[in-house]
């Protein structure tokens, strides 16, 4: 199957993404189960995070003892991030023949560092394609759920959840405006849906791809 980007490759590539709490690890995990139960062979893997090196990064950027960043520092920590994960992880799994799920992607870095930053999207999606030789998921899952909601979930925010509301809703709508631009490559979900409802949906859609 052919990627849009530089590799081409035999597996399956899904991403989760939302706003805060909206339940991308449950959701992932679900996943993660029935394709197993399916006989399929499944790497589920976050971000930032997943390899060695990106634990430290995930470290760097998301603690609270960090304290602020440099915008485009931050950008490219999360660039950094991607592109280790892709090569180390993404990539081998995917010419395995296996199921990648990623709790978050690009989109992540164009939602947050983007709109949330404010940061120029097209030199931000520069970067961000070219970090992750322009890897794009056959499908990116989104859950969306209002910032007021999803950050009432957290007894303790990290970097990123510490920041206020006006910012989340710029992320909630960045992904909205994504998910909207190619509808072909999304499914959006309302959050708020009971947990097995939500899997059901997201399993309807993801089986043609298998």
């Amino acid at each position: 199957m052919q990627y849009l980007g530089t590799y081409t490759a035999t597996g399956l590539f899904i991403a989760f993404e939302g706003g805060e709490g909206a339940g991308k690890s449950t959701q992932s995990a679900l996943l993660k189960q029935w394709l197993e139960a399916q006989g399929r062979r499944v790497v589920l893997t976050r971000q930032p995070g997943g390899t060695g090196v990106g634990a430290k990064l995930r470290e760097i950027v998301l603690s609270p003892e960090t304290g602020h960043l440099a915008d485009r520092t931050e950008a490219l920590i999360y660039a950094a991030d991607k592109s280790e994960h892709v090569e180390k992880l993404v990539l081998p799994a995917l010419e395995r023949n296996e199921v990648v799920i990623t709790d978050r992607y690009v989109d992540s870095t164009l939602a947050y560092q983007g709109a949330g930053r404010t940061l120029d999207p097209a030199e931000l999606e520069q970067v961000a394609r070219w970090a992750t030789h322009d890897l794009r998921p056959h499908l990116t899952v989104i859950l969306d759920l209002e910032p007021e909601h999803g950050l009432g979930r957290f007894e303790e925010r990290d970097r990123i959840e510490a920041e206020g509301e006006e910012f989340h809703t710029r992320v909630r709508d960045a992904f909205l405006r994504m998910a909207s631009a190619t509808p072909d490559r999304y499914l959006v979900l309302d959050a708020r849906l009971p947990r097995e409802e939500i899997a059901a949906q997201i399993r309807a859609r993801i089986e043609p791809l298998l």
